[in-house]
């Protein structure tokens, strides 16, 4: 009974709380609104202020590897001139996931990629890097400025007395393959990571691949450039295999040539010294040129099949993006920016205004209790 009794005595405290919590909110409703208010105006005015922006879009479906059975005939035509299509499709199956394709557009060297491709600018009359743009041409707007010294004045401050970071020593670092970015690099490679999205509908088997720009055609460059730098992306990484076992055997075939040239050539000149030569160890000799061309033959031969089984599975194991809605230039700016600045204004109007009345109320309360243990102590 004790326990049911303390339990609930604690629910009836919290109860206390909350409607003491809403008391507070009540009471100060007026405020509330007002601050909340005085933020949404200011959520217009950096709204209309902001530069729209554009999304171009672009929907693919991707396309697995085929296997032998889909090249119809060819297999049988093919086994019929000595190749043999069976060892082709048993290598094409490990198929590269479109869960992984988002990784792929957010990565550092994709997003290098993206950086150093030159665009149209709208306000420049000739293309120029993404890079260059942003770090030596593009400056910033009224609203950046108005932003830096007012939201942002406290981190200026900050800046200006911890000074520049040191410079990390990235010397040596390039022979291991590890990238490196500067600041400004890093600055531009998070902006790309905001504007250029991939995403994945599991369910219906698409890809919607979007980039959003301050200018409708350049956004549309951009989702263009990304579209097919993604294809090029998933085409190295899924043939990589197949790609390499290609290199093996050309290097091996381009070297059996020379022999089985050689030996040949070396079969052909004794056979012309010795037409009418019939002693036995010109026969002998005769017979080991045309074993040791047999067997050059034979290599060769086969090796040749190889590179040809090489170069289809380099075909079978190409990936394709089927491009179902193909990038258009943006009529009409996304609307999300100022829809998005306005919510989160009014969003921080509430907080500010919540969070200055709980604490008044908590410093009011510090400070009555300090009272007391003073008059205490007196």
């Amino acid at each position: 009974m004790t326990e049911e009794i303390k339990e609930q005595q604690q629910n009836k405290e919290d109860e206390i709380d909350l409607i003491a919590l809403t008391k507070t909110l009540w009471q100060a409703r007026r405020f509330i609104l007002i601050t909340v208010l005085i933020f949404m105006c200011i959520g217009i005015i950096v709204a209309f202020l902001k530069p729209k922006e554009y999304t171009a879009t672009a929907t693919v479906v991707p396309q697995s590897s085929s296997n032998t059975s889909k090249l119809g005939g060819l297999s049988s035509l093919a086994a019929m001139a000595g190749f043999n299509l069976s060892n082709v499709s048993s290598s094409g199956s490990n198929d590269l996931s479109p869960m992984i394709y988002p990784q792929i557009v957010s990565s550092v060297p994709f997003q290098l990629e993206i950086m150093n491709t030159s665009f149209k600018f709208p306000d420049i009359d000739h293309p120029v890097s993404f890079y260059s743009y942003y770090t030596d041409i593009k400056k910033p707007g009224a609203l950046g400025l108005v932003a830096k010294y007012t939201v942002g004045l406290p981190f200026v401050i900050l800046k200006a007395i911890k000074g520049e970071p040191k410079p990390i020593n990235t010397t040596g670092i390039e022979e291991n393959n590890i990238i490196s970015l500067t600041k400004d690099q890093e600055k531009i490679r998070q902006q790309l990571d905001r504007a250029i999205m991939l995403e994945v509908n599991s369910k219906e088997g698409y890809l919607t691949l979007s980039a959003t720009a301050m200018d409708a055609v350049l956004a549309a460059q951009m989702a263009q450039k990304a579209l097919t730098l993604l294809q090029q992306n998933i085409t190295s990484l899924k043939i990589e295999k197949a790609s390499g076992q290609l290199k093996f055997i050309e290097e091996r075939f381009n070297e059996n040539k020379k022999e089985f040239d050689a030996a040949r050539n070396a079969l052909a000149a004794f056979k012309d010294k010795n037409k009418n030569v019939t002693s036995a160890r010109a026969q002998i000799r005769k017979q080991e040129l045309q074993n040791d061309y047999q067997l050059a033959y034979d290599v060769y031969s086969e090796l040749a099949k190889q590179l040809e089984q090489a170069r289809i599975q380099v075909k079978e194991d190409t990936p394709v993006l089927s491009v179902i809605k193909p990038v258009t230039v943006p009529s009409k700016d996304s609307g999300r920016s100022g829809m998005m600045t306005l919510i989160t204004w009014i969003f921080l109007g509430g907080i500010v205004s919540i969070g200055w009345i709980f604490g008044k109320q908590f410093m009011a309360t510090i400070k009555e209790r300090w009272n007391e243990k003073e008059n205490n102590k007196g």
